[in-house]
């Protein structure tokens, strides 16, 4: 039975990893010989072509500005539910709880006419607003701060603290491991969001790598040239595959300890 379940999971694994193996077969293949033959010929071109420098900039920016706002958003809000208590509590809660159901794509069209309305169009700050709070964020740190000893916090009060300085030496230590899962989670959605950014962007100065990717390869469509859209798909999916292999039991550690299944 555990060899029959070994052999299902490496099957699933090569099948799930057979377009990514496609890929780096025609980023490192020579499309003008007729045999296979090794050439960086494509990266080079699609790196030409087009200022992906310029997407991994606004890529890079995107991210840790969001991921930065994040943290201090939802550390605030998942004490507020988790420790103190306020007319409408549950009430409150639960709409955060509601926006985890919704579809982002929903919100597509409400969210553009805000951002038309604050003048920030075609901007970074278009792109990373929408998603300075995270409800799965709050969620999920509320839980873990629930499961802190409150004994902890009644020793930092007659200690004289007040409530940031408890969030900060005594919550956010203890929530570490939820911290780095919730940072993976945000961070590859960021990394790979695509039909946002889409929509609000139209330079090259403000879009991300997914968006740029697009462009890239619909330009590219006309002439076939798969081995360089190969390799510009693996400037965009490359960091995060690395990260992965190298922090992999970093990955896993935090989810088992934050408690996502």
């Amino acid at each position: 039975m555990n060899r029959l379940i070994n052999l299902s999971t490496y099957v699933l694994a090569l099948l799930w990893g057979l377009p990514l193996f496609g890929i780096i077969y025609m980023a490192f293949k020579d499309t003008k010989a007729e045999n296979y033959q090794l050439t960086f010929d494509n990266f080079v071109q699609a790196w030409n072509t087009a200022p992906f420098g310029q997407y991994f900039i606004n890529t890079l920016i995107i991210v840790i500005v969001i991921l930065a706002v994040q943290l201090v958003t939802i550390t605030l809000a998942a004490y507020a539910f988790a420790r103190m208590n306020f007319i409408g509590q549950g009430i409150v809660f639960l709409l955060y709880l509601v926006q985890i159901m919704i579809p982002i794509e929903l919100l597509i069209y409400p969210n553009s006419n805000t951002i038309a309305q604050l003048g920030i169009y075609d901007t970074k700050w278009a792109i990373m607003v929408p998603y300075f709070i995270s409800a799965f964020g709050i969620f999920l740190l509320r839980q873990t701060f629930k499961g802190v000893p409150f004994e902890l916090e009644e020793a930092a009060k007659m200690e004289g603290a007040n409530k940031l300085q408890m969030i900060w030496h005594i919550y956010v230590p203890l929530a570490k491991p939820t911290y780095i899962a919730f940072g993976l989670i945000s961070v590859c959605h960021q990394w790979s969001n695509f039909l946002w950014p889409l929509i609000i962007t139209d330079s090259d100065q403000n879009r991300p790598l997914t968006v740029g990717l697009s462009m890239f390869a619909k330009a590219s469509d006309s002439g076939a040239q798969w081995g360089v859209v190969g390799a510009a798909t693996l400037f965009v999916a490359m960091p995060l595959l690395m990260a992965f292999f190298i922090f992999q039991k970093q990955f896993i550690s935090s989810f088992m300890h934050s408690g996502i299944k």
